[in-house]
């Protein structure tokens, strides 16, 4: 059998048949699932498709939350030859309807009584949508609801006719067969179906192991989705080659809980939930005692020291000593809070904060940011162990080629590119010129070959005076701010750069009440001018050492947070920057006003 994603993951099951794959939280425990009980659902589910005569090439949908189901029945799907489309759970019964109405899938899998009723609901209108697998169970009956129990039971029945049919459609898989359909969140107009094939991906791993140190000793906590790009391949097919178990969080808010629990050992996240870490970190830092307050600094400076440091050489025997103690001391104890076991976090999605890589370091706690998009499968490049560099987005793995154009724009190829958008030739021609992917990032490499990501091409600011400014290079140094949630920057065809900020509402409450404002709502607090100068302040001290050109000049506070629900944040928590610009057009203009 030719190498693709079944053909992996049954070699691996065959390896590790009663080691735990995966670990779910039922009755109020995490429980085990053996790799060996996982192919045997994966065998059921697999029969079942074939049952249900669905086709190589033939598209199916998943909408679920992280759960093992979802891994099962991804490689299901693929072991007939069908392709996965992965949507967002958050997702409307109108989006879906969209996507559906453009890949016409023939079977929908989703997980509760709200996910089920969307693909019951847009059935009626996407008559391609012949049943829908529910995977919990529920009263509701439906003429096209299955019961994953049942479908299963089903599957297995159907074994002893079907088994020499599933080996033979599996032999037929090719490497450049198409696994999955995905997507992209759309932070700019309508989502385009990226073809992802088992070579795209697996390809991926493959470089990704050498440079990411995870084997069958590993535990990943799972909580970014499944339908994005980067958690499928890095948390869930990389884990299954390096034969490591992957636990799943219960849900956003159990995620720290979830970690003293399972005590994993590598997680992935995307910068959100490392700003809200640190936050978390430095509001508990900000109300320790003074003893105490004085040696965590202390711990950080050291830390910080040693991120300076030239990581192609060793460290100082008197930086070394100093990391010693402060790991007995403080980042030990850090640690613990995280499970006590994590060697690392892998960051992607969107661009970290290089202080906020640096101050995770500073405790002990290593980030490796990666970079890539959801037709690249996804990673081009990704820092290494013990030392990376923040700033950087690492090196280029092995397979991958970068090369840089005239006007600064990342271009790759390789075996990780797409192999076009679902039906969109025009669209695939408009970003694959002579073999070559045209990322639509902004970056260079430096000269011991990291590569630095600037700013998305088509996000960068161009002044009314002509002068080009990254946004997110502001956000990002603003966003380090312990009072800040979420910041916007914006400017284009504009005299000058203005920010929309977010409060963190508990630091703000802290300070109107130490310096007694009045004003109880968010609301009021946000129009406050003393608490609007003690913002502009903080941003003014951010702001020191860039270009007069680059530099904020007004802010507005709001009292809401930037959301997915109200359509300004992706899936995958990045700024639909169109959107926040339209929706705070008028909040954008006052502060162009030249009377006020």
């Amino acid at each position: 059998m030719a190498e693709t994603i079944p053909g992996l993951f049954l070699r691996q099951a065959a390896h590790l048949a009663h080691q735990p794959l995966f670990f779910v939280k039922r009755q109020g425990s995490y429980q085990p699932i053996t790799w060996q009980e996982a192919c045997e659902d994966v065998e059921a589910l697999s029969y079942f498709l074939l049952h249900q005569q669905v086709a190589p090439g033939d598209r199916v949908v998943i909408l679920s939350e992280n759960r093992p189901e979802w891994a099962i029945a991804d490689l299901a799907i693929q072991s007939v030859g069908a392709w996965t489309v992965p949507l967002y759970p958050s997702l409307l019964a109108h989006d879906i309807e969209t996507i559906c109405r453009d890949c016409q899938p023939v079977l929908g899998i989703a997980s509760n009584a709200d996910q089920v009723s969307k693909l019951l609901e847009i059935s009626q209108r996407i008559t391609s949508l012949r049943s829908v697998i529910a995977l919990d169970a529920g009263p509701q009956p439906h003429p096209q609801r299955l019961e994953w129990a049942h479908v299963l039971a089903q599957g297995r029945e159907q074994a002893p006719t079907l088994r020499d049919q599933l080996t033979q459609r599996r032999n037929r898989i090719q490497p450049t067969d198409i696994a999955t359909l995905i997507y992209t969140s759309g932070t700019t107009g309508e989502p385009k179906g990226v073809m992802l094939s088992h070579r795209n991906f697996l390809s991926n791993v493959e470089a990704c192991l050498q440079v990411i140190p995870v084997s069958s000793a590993d535990l990943h906590l799972s909580f970014l989705p499944l339908c994005h790009v980067f958690e499928r391949m890095a948390g869930w097919y990389l884990m299954l080659s390096a034969g490591a178990a992957v636990a799943y969080a219960e849900n956003m808010e159990t995620i720290s809980a979830n970690m003293l629990e399972v005590h994993p050992t590598v997680m992935l996240g995307v910068p959100r939930f490392f700003e809200k870490l640190y936050a978390r970190i430095q509001g508990g830092l900000r109300q320790a005692p003074p003893l105490k307050r004085r040696l965590v600094e202390w711990a950080i400076r050291v830390g910080r020291s040693s991120a300076a440091a030239d990581p192609t050489r060793p460290l100082p025997l008197s930086l070394s000593l100093q990391r010693a103690i402060a790991d007995r001391l403080v980042y030990h104890k850090l640690k613990e809070k995280l499970g006590g076991r994590l060697r690392f976090f892998v960051s992607g999605g969107a661009a970290l904060s290089k202080d906020i890589g640096e101050f995770f370091y500073s405790i002990g706690v290593t980030i490796l940011e990666g970079y890539g998009l959801t037709e690249t499968s996804p990673v081009i490049a990704v820092n290494q162990l013990p030392r990376p560099r923040f700033g950087s987005v690492g090196h280029v793995v092995d397979g991958v080629e970068v090369q840089i154009a005239d006007d600064g724009e990342i271009l790759t190829r390789g075996p990780h590119i797409m192999q076009g958008y679902y039906q969109k030739p025009e669209a695939t021609a408009a970003v694959m010129m002579d073999g070559w992917f045209h990322t639509g990032d902004i970056g260079h490499l430096d000269r011991d070959g990291y590569l630095c990501i600037t700013d998305r091409k088509k996000d960068l600011i161009k002044t009314a005076g002509g002068k080009f400014i990254a946004p997110q290079k502001l956000e990002g140094l603003f966003i380090t701010d312990p009072a800040i949630s979420q910041v916007f920057v914006y400017g284009e065809k504009q005299p000058y750069c203005v920010a929309l900020i977010v409060p963190n509402v508990d630091q703000l409450r802290r300070y109107a009440q130490e310096q007694e404002i009045a004003g109880r709502s968010l609301q009021e607090l946000a129009r406050n001018p003393l608490v609007l100068e003690w913002y502009w302040n903080r941003i003014q001290a951010k702001q020191t050492g860039l270009a007069s050109f680059e530099q904020v000049k007004k802010i507005a506070l709001l009292d809401q947070e930037f959301s997915q629900a109200s359509g300004e944040l992706t899936p995958t928590l990045k700024a639909k920057r169109n959107v926040i610009a339209q929706k705070y057009a008028s909040l954008l203009q006052r502060l162009y006003d030249t009377s006020g």
